[in-house]
């Protein structure tokens, strides 16, 4: 019993472990009760959030807030409405004219793998392929219901998505407009003596913060990259493939090759082994290469060390709770798990952190 109540005066007898416990707990409770009902406000925290960084900047050199924020804030809007008039429209033409031509892709998929045996007798047979025939019949049949009833809700959302683009700019710019007041009010729910829940902010901050502004700046610029490589070479489905390569950026180690296949697979149906695919093939290895080898470490030089498997557990459990939005944030959850780690017990370097500030 004494080894469980020294572990519990060391971790639990500061009052500011217990305010962190509490807020934390709260804040993830919220968002798991609320946070379909708050959709909209959370959006436009996380929008805000990545915002700021230019809106300080141009602070620093002597803009006035209102006025720095009034300027990012335009771009941004000017970026929203290309998304939803330009890129969307694209996307949503090339998604039917994929489900279109699936069924002939399908049949060509399955012609490339009846020559397998005839290829390599020694390693398939004509059972295992048509085997594998049926199973991938089954599983594409049952991806292509999954998709068309998505296609259903995202139409009967289609309200709500109204709402939320009036809403959303609405509530950015008056966060970042009035973000000391903001602040302020949240502040005056805290105690006096919160030096724990500002030592984690102050750390989660500098990490969360270059990992979600480095991960939106390595998307648009994978994809855009892999968008304008697609088109050039005239590959089918540029702009989708060119989405899905960017969106990949966002699951480490297991987005780059799951997206390969349906890039590797269209091209491959289209032009078969040739010169065209050997291009495809070249280009797409040549932009995993930039990105894994100088856009990621360029990005993301000061983002904690997080090990692999953090990594992977942190996508698996928070991408189970909140779906998309846990993966995006999988990792700066985990740094958030990692900073409260190290700041729990540390108290007397916390109190010393504190009486230097």
């Amino acid at each position: 019993m004494n080894i469980v109540k020294d572990w519990f005066e060391r971790y639990f007898s500061d009052p500011q472990v217990i305010i962190l416990a509490l807020l934390l707990a709260s804040i993830f409770a919220g968002v798991m009760l609320f946070g379909a009902i708050l959709a909209p406000v959370l959006a436009s925290v996380i929008m805000a959030y990545l915002l700021e960084a230019p809106v300080t900047k141009m602070e620093r050199w002597g803009i006035p807030r209102l006025l720095a924020a009034s300027v990012v804030y335009v771009v941004f809007v000017i970026l929203c409405l290309l998304f939803v008039f330009v890129l969307i429209p694209e996307l949503s033409r090339q998604v039917t004219g994929l489900l279109q031509t699936a069924p002939e892709m399908v049949v060509q998929g399955q012609a490339l793998l009846l020559t397998l045996p005839e290829r390599y007798p020694e390693a398939f047979t004509e059972a295992q392929v048509q085997d594998w025939i049926a199973q991938l019949g089954g599983e594409i049949q049952s991806g292509l219901q999954n998709l068309a009833s998505g296609w259903v809700k995202v139409g009967v959302g289609a309200t709500y998505a109204m709402i939320y683009m009036v809403l959303i700019p609405f509530l950015v710019f008056f966060m970042l407009k009035d973000k000391a007041m903001i602040v302020r009010w949240f502040q005056g729910f805290l105690p006096e003596d919160y030096s724990l829940v500002r030592v984690v902010w102050t750390d989660v901050d500098k990490q969360v913060g270059n990992y979600v502004r480095g991960k939106a700046i390595e998307i648009l610029v994978i994809g855009g990259i892999s968008c304008v490589t697609f088109v050039v070479l005239g590959l089918n489905y540029a702009i989708l493939l060119g989405v899905l390569v960017g969106l990949s950026v966002l699951v480490p180690y297991v987005g780059a090759t799951v997206v390969t296949l349906p890039v590797l697979a269209v091209a491959y149906l289209q032009w078969g082994p040739t010169g065209d695919f050997m291009w495809v093939f070249f280009a797409y290895g040549i932009i995993q290469a930039f990105d894994g080898n100088l856009l990621v470490p360029l990005l993301f030089s000061e983002v904690v060390d997080l090990h692999p498997i953090a990594i992977i557990v942190a996508v698996l459990f928070f991408g189970g709770i909140w779906g998309f939005w846990g993966v995006f944030f999988a990792i700066p959850l985990a740094t958030l798990v990692q900073a409260v780690l190290k700041a729990w017990p540390d108290r007397e370097n916390r109190e010393a952190l504190a009486a230097t500030e």
